[in-house]
């Protein structure tokens, strides 16, 4: 139970800095924003067969990739985004 919570907290601090990498506005609430920070985390753990945690470069390769899962999420979502459309 407690590495749940673990990973929850750490899935927020991670999709947040993965917001903030990302410049623009997103249309996502905070609720996607730890499930984008929780997928990257397990994508990153699952990459780096992490038994024994990712570390401090696991940990930035999660950002990154939360960055990459926010900017891919924020392109599906429907709403008013700044397009340019021909």
């Amino acid at each position: 139970m407690g590495e749940i919570i673990v990973l929850i907290i750490v899935g927020a601090i991670v999709g947040a800095l993965g917001r903030l990498v990302k410049p623009g506005k997103d249309p996502m609430g905070w609720l996607l924003t730890i499930g984008i920070g929780i997928a990257s985390v397990l994508i990153v753990g699952l990459l780096l067969g992490g038994d024994d945690g990712i570390g401090f470069w696991g940990y930035l390769l999660a950002v990154i990739v939360a960055a990459v899962l926010v900017a891919l999420v924020g392109r599906l979502m429907p709403g008013d985004r700044d397009r340019v459309t021909a």
